[in-house]
């Protein structure tokens, strides 16, 4: 399907609009839409990284419709399914107002089943979709050094990946429409069950007369490191810092939630992942939602 490209009528390039421009989505942006130069709207309920943007050469839209009138590809970075499903089918959404022709790249970590309903109804409307979750930090987000999953056929993913390599050292065709967000919901899995075995070996070290900075420094040395060790387990846990606006406990329940639905629909048992999502919860009723989650280690069960 041919692209019909306004943006690239005059300028050469494809037109780019980011919807989502929060702790992730704003850096995202400002790499993609820096590096590559092409023009780029932005859209966001906070005008504050609007404003910011704008410096750099963004131009602010009043709303996603106005948006959809003028770009090529569609950048969407959100908090989660509902947002995603609201941007895709609302009243001012995609369906409602995108052309034929549209690229969708959905950054958002969102459930596997909705990602692909989602892509049959835009392709029913001659809009090509991507899934493209990220992993790793914000600094990592800050840095154009994260990792890109994603999900989509071969010809889509090749247009696309030369803008997320902006944004990532790494970009990973996953396979299919879908499979971007079965890797990042297990990429993340997987971390926040290292988060849980961590919180306990320093409840335990810690209870039984270990120095905890010596105690994680040493783990870093043998068959124990990992990316959760040196990052979630020394920067945050040993400091006991666990500040907001970072990855908070609700978002990792929510990411939880996701892997759960997924051992749902296959009839995979995850009891690593139960409890993982039973310490965050344990967290949040705790007080602690909107804390960088790795804060569940104020939290480990004592006899």
């Amino acid at each position: 399907m041919t692209n019909p490209a306004p943006g690239k009528a005059t300028s050469g390039l494809a037109t780019l609009g980011f919807a989502g421009l929060g702790v992730m989505g704003e850096p995202i942006c400002r790499n993609i839409a820096v590096k590559s130069g092409a023009p780029t709207k932005v859209f966001d309920l906070s005008p504050a990284p609007m404003e910011r943007l704008a410096g750099h050469g963004a131009t602010p839209v009043p709303d996603l419709k106005a948006m959809l009138a003028e770009v090529d590809i569609l950048f969407l970075s959100l908090p989660g399914g509902p947002q995603v499903e609201a941007v895709i089918r609302g009243e001012n959404g995609v369906l409602a107002h995108g052309r034929e022709g549209l690229i969708v790249v959905d950054m958002s970590t969102a459930p596997v089943a909705l990602t692909r309903e989602l892509a049959q109804e835009l392709a029913e409307r001659g809009i090509r979709f991507a899934d493209a979750p990220v992993a790793r930090t914000r600094q990592a987000a800050e840095d154009g050094t994260l990792s890109i999953m994603v999900g989509a056929d071969d010809a889509l993913f090749a247009e696309i990946r030369p803008y997320l390599a902006h944004a990532a050292t790494d970009v990973t065709h996953c396979g299919p429409v879908g499979c971007g967000q079965v890797v990042k919901i297990l990429n993340n899995m997987v971390l926040f069950e290292n988060v849980v075995a961590l919180s306990e070996a320093l409840a335990l070290g810690k209870s039984a007369g270990v120095d905890c900075d010596l105690l994680f420094d040493t783990l870093s040395k043998g068959s124990a490191d990992s990316f959760a060790l040196r990052n979630h387990g020394m920067k945050a846990m040993l400091k006991d810092s666990f500040p907001e606006g970072a990855f908070p406990t609700d978002y990792a329940l929510k990411d939880v939630s996701y892997a759960l639905d997924l051992a749902q629909t296959t009839g995979v048992h995850a009891p690593g992942a139960e409890l993982a999502q039973a310490r965050m919860e344990k967290a949040r009723d705790a007080g602690f939602a909107a804390q960088y989650f790795p804060v569940l280690s104020r939290v480990v069960d004592r006899a």
